[in-house]
């Protein structure tokens, strides 16, 4: 799809701005809509056109994560329509069910078994040293220098050209001899400050010695009150953490390429000291950006754009990453658990016109936010194709601020390709370090945040982070044909597709719907359609938008009333889109153009 690269619009938790309304209205909200620079990471050059995702207050998130963490996974089952009590529209008719009717990642019993690895499944701790309560040991395994895995800076095919002072000729010598060299030398000081960490850097990174900048990383360092600043004694740690990679990290990591699905299970442990690697810019031929680059195909790991050029924004990422650093480093606080990344590709798509499922539980709020309303669901990930976007730039809207939160989930960059139309990536396990507030120029590291969830049987917390891509429609009526419905139908699918093992059920938004011109209406039943082939119930937080709750509300009960089937209301968009290229700049209202066309029979009234 033309433009599937650029970046979705998408908000995950409570609106501080309104999109225009379905007929180009700007909304009833004082506050402006983000700029182009606001929404854009202009370093991802599939990912330039950012979603806007209005954010909640640092008050409602606080006492949101009370509500949840006091009962962090309560189980519950999901139930047939019509079996729960509901809220009640105006026109009287029962619609949204209870939150807590949905299906829940259950808080034990979750009959994972033991931890196994497999052709698809690549484990980097010792499997049986972790079934036997042996703890987590790194997998011993190969050196690997190929295309199929992440070449690693402690490689011993890595190298690199230097010139030495006495001799003053060029030779090449491993690149690791010289991080480590560089690394060992900041890691004994007691305090380090900007311009050691950049010498370091510089020390391996050589032909980047006038094109990176340390702007951001020096200001932010400057700028922190005394009381506050601990990073020059972080420093060093971080150069440890980053330099012990050769004994947490054995076992060749592969990529996640397209066209294939596989999945990785690291440690927190494994995965922090990846991230202090990734900070301190070792990883090797992942700077180039170019379209012959051997990396092309990836997001960047290298921590460059996030310390160079300084703004408030980069403040505040910069609070959230070093939170996450200071509490990795520490004794009495370093993760013991496991995460795991899975790329899934859909590969045997649905016939939508022939759909017999009818429509799932819905939830419709238009309070609360993904990622604290929705634990213990699946909460989906507005993502870009290339995975984080603008997190490790000048990005800062629901993806980013969700990877700042949970910096476990940045690891992915280094391993995941970019997705596919029919390609989602699912993290279990991820760990929430950080608070917040505001999205974009507004957004505020609030603090450290106490993780309560409970774990699986494979020590992953029970959290569960569904990536899924939208498509940025530059001109919005290019939404409107069956191609670009069936592609998000598909890619939506792809995501809600249950695999067993107590899969919950799945807290969403409107996807794609702020900078990247997604319909809300449409976008809401595309995925009340991919829910229902999923066999799965459904959380939709439509941020502060009170008008599209009452029609989601009204849409679905109607739905549900005339058992209205996916195949049926696929063919329903199609009469839709039609109208709606016909109608040129006029736009056609789906919601009353689903009640048009789906009015119950006299017997019925």
């Amino acid at each position: 799809m033309a433009g599937h690269n650029h970046r979705n619009n998408s908000p995950l938790m409570t609106a501080v701005l309104q999109p225009e309304d379905q007929a180009g209205r700007p909304s009833t909200s004082s506050s402006k809509p983000p700029s182009a620079a606001e929404v854009g990471d202009k370093e991802m050059a599939g990912c330039s056109h950012r979603n806007d995702s209005p954010l909640m207050t640092a008050a409602s998130q606080s006492k949101g994560q009370e509500a949840a963490s006091s009962s962090p996974s309560t189980p519950s089952s999901a139930l047939h329509v019509g079996e729960t009590a509901r809220t009640q529209t105006e026109d009287g008719a029962s619609s949204s069910c209870p939150l807590d009717n949905l299906k829940h990642l259950p808080p034990g019993d979750n009959k994972w078994g033991h931890l196994t690895f497999n052709t698809t499944h690549t484990v980097l701790v010792d499997a049986s040293a972790f079934n036997t309560g042996a703890g987590l040991v790194p997998q011993r395994g190969m050196d690997l220098w190929q295309s199929n895995v992440v070449k690693m800076p402690c490689s011993l095919w890595s190298f690199m050209v230097v010139t030495s002072a006495v001799m003053k000729q060029p030779t090449q010598t491993r690149r690791w001899d010289v991080i480590s060299k560089q690394l060992s030398a900041l890691a004994k000081k007691k305090t380090a400050s900007v311009t050691d960490v950049k010498d370091a850097i510089f020390k391996y990174n050589p032909k980047y010695k006038d094109q990176w900048s340390f702007e951001a990383l020096s200001s932010f360092v400057k700028i922190v009150p005394k009381a506050e600043n601990y990073f020059a004694s972080l420093f060093p740690k971080m150069a440890a953490l980053a330099l012990s990679l050769p004994e947490h990290v054995k076992k060749a990591i592969p990529l996640l390429k397209r066209g294939h699905s596989a999945s990785i299970t690291l440690s927190q442990v494994q995965i922090s000291c990846l991230l202090a690697n990734a900070f301190f810019c070792t990883f090797p031929h992942r700077n180039a950006t170019g379209p012959n680059a051997e990396y092309h195909g990836f997001p960047s790991i290298n921590f460059t754009k996030l310390l160079e050029h300084w703004s408030q924004r980069k403040k505040e990422k910069l609070r959230a990453v070093l939170h996450y650093f200071s509490v990795v480093t520490a004794d009495d606080t370093k993760p013991k658990g496991l995460v795991t990344f899975e790329r899934r590709c859909l590969t045997d798509m649905p016939n939508w016109r022939i759909c017999k499922e009818t429509m799932r539980e819905l939830h419709v709020t238009s309070r609360g936010t993904i990622e604290t309303e929705g634990t213990g669901l699946l909460q989906v990930d507005f993502a870009c194709s290339r995975i984080g976007g603008g997190v490790l730039g000048s990005g800062l809207v629901q993806e980013e601020i969700l990877f700042l939160m949970n910096p476990e989930l940045i690891v992915s960059r280094l391993f995941t390709e970019e997705l596919a139309d029919n390609e989602c990536l699912i993290v279990t396990g991820s760990q929430q370090f950080s608070r917040y507030s505001g999205f974009g120029d507004s957004f505020e590291w609030a603090g450290p945040h106490e993780e309560r969830l409970h774990r699986d049987e494979w020590a992953r917390l029970k959290r569960r982070i569904l990536a899924i891509d939208a498509v940025n429609f530059k001109q919005s009526r290019d939404q409107y044909t069956m191609t670009a419905v069936t592609r998000d139908l598909n890619k939506a699918f792809c995501g809600f597709k249950g695999h067993g093992h107590n899969e919950p059920d799945i807290a969403t938004g409107k996807w794609g719907c702020g900078a990247f011109n997604g319909d809300p209406q449409l976008k809401a039943v595309i995925q009340l359609m991919a829910a229902a082939r999923a066999k799965r119930g459904l959380a939709f937080f439509t941020f502060e938008d009170e008008e599209l709750k009452l029609g989601l509300e009204r849409t679905h009960h109607l739905l549900v009333t005339q058992r209205t089937t996916v195949g049926k209301l696929y063919g329903l968009l199609e009469d839709y889109c039609a109208v709606q290229q016909e109608s040129g700049r006029s736009h056609v209202d789906l919601f009353q153009f689903i009640g048009h066309n789906t009015r119950p029979s006299r017997s019925q009234l």
